[in-house]
């Protein structure tokens, strides 16, 4: 098959990429993963506070990486992995990017793009509502979270998310979200 997750990446306009991750996302990888961009960032002596803001981005990434992938379909090439993502963290200038990617199973994008959606129109302050909203209101999702993942990275970010759904096959697409961190907000 032709699908290749990284194609997403290298049609990007790419700045300096510290970290490129795909694969099997568990606890350890999450652990790694923070360690090694933190690391990354203080060799670069990068503003601390930009790096507090890039570490708590990357952690809700982490999150829905970890708790809201769909199994990999039935003939992927990496069958071993249980939480199938990709994760690049790349600097850029004025801030970073994080991009992460997921399979998304056909009858769940629709939700999902309409999420999105709803965030991406709503405005700095309507962001803040809805996280105060969710936080007070929602129940714990099976999947072990209230919907504040996506909100709670506009509302940190103040950027819009940026994503793709790229069609694997008739059941299941590949997400692409592309997050945009910088030091305003």
């Amino acid at each position: 098959m032709s699908f290749k997750i990284e194609n997403y990446i290298s049609n990007q306009p790419s700045g300096n990429v510290i970290l490129f991750y795909k694969g099997n996302v568990d606890s350890d990888v999450i652990n790694n993963v923070l360690d090694t961009v933190e690391e990354k960032m203080v060799e670069v002596n990068e503003q601390s506070k930009l790096r507090k803001k890039v570490y708590n981005v990357l952690v809700e990434s982490l999150q829905n990486l970890y708790h809201h992938v769909d199994r990999v379909p039935e003939d992927f090439e990496d069958q071993t992995a249980e939480r199938y993502g990709l994760l690049v963290v790349e600097k850029v200038e004025g801030g970073y990017r994080i991009i992460t990617g997921n399979f998304v199973h056909a009858e769940n994008i629709e939700k999902l793009e309409e999420k999105i959606k709803r965030i991406n129109r709503s405005s700095h302050e309507e962001i803040k509502e809805l996280y105060k909203f969710i936080l007070n209101h929602q129940r714990i999702s099976a999947k072990g979270g209230g919907g504040l993942g996506l909100v709670d990275i506009a509302r940190k970010t103040g950027n819009k998310l940026e994503y793709e759904f790229r069609k694997y096959n008739d059941k299941y697409s590949f997400f692409y979200l592309d997050i945009l961190v910088t030091e305003d907000i």
